[in-house]
């Protein structure tokens, strides 16, 4: 499924697709996470972990831009209850586009209205949750992983 409602251009370039659940090679995602400076794991070479990351994601809303993605938003819903966003990435050279805040309008679409978007930020992100909107809880635990 493709979304081709978001009509911005970066210089001359064409407009920016989106992708539902799009079949993406894991280096093309780790190229997307370096051009973010997102790094999701602590070692980027793990790209069987990476791989099973994404294999068992059920929803995947990818941005492109002539063929190359340009952001990307990786959950895990019910799609009854909560979606868990867990990576959401943009390419900074597409920064400031709308690009992220349409893939969590999309993956909030395919979601359902009656599942809440639930997402842990890094600090680098809070202000732009903040701007479209996002409600700041603190009633939320981790236990954290090994890396």
């Amino acid at each position: 499924m493709e979304y081709v409602n978001l009509k911005v251009s970066k210089n001359d370039m064409s407009n920016i697709i989106f992708k539902i659940n799009e079949k993406i090679e894991i280096k093309t995602i780790k190229d997307l996470f370096f051009m973010s400076d997102y790094l999701p794991i602590s070692n980027m070479n793990d790209d069987l972990r990476l791989q099973k990351m994404f294999d068992n994601a059920n929803l995947v809303v990818s941005a492109w831009s002539e063929n190359k993605l340009v952001g990307i938003a990786r959950s895990l819903c019910d799609f009854s209850y909560c979606c868990y966003l867990s990576d959401i990435c943009v390419n900074k050279e597409f920064r400031h586009l709308n690009i992220g805040k349409r893939l969590i309008e999309i993956t909030r679409e395919h979601a359902g209205k009656e599942c809440k978007i639930i997402l842990h930020s890094s600090e680098d992100a809070l202000n732009f949750y903040d701007k479209i909107g996002m409600k700041r809880i603190s009633e939320a635990f981790i236990i954290q992983r090994d890396y």
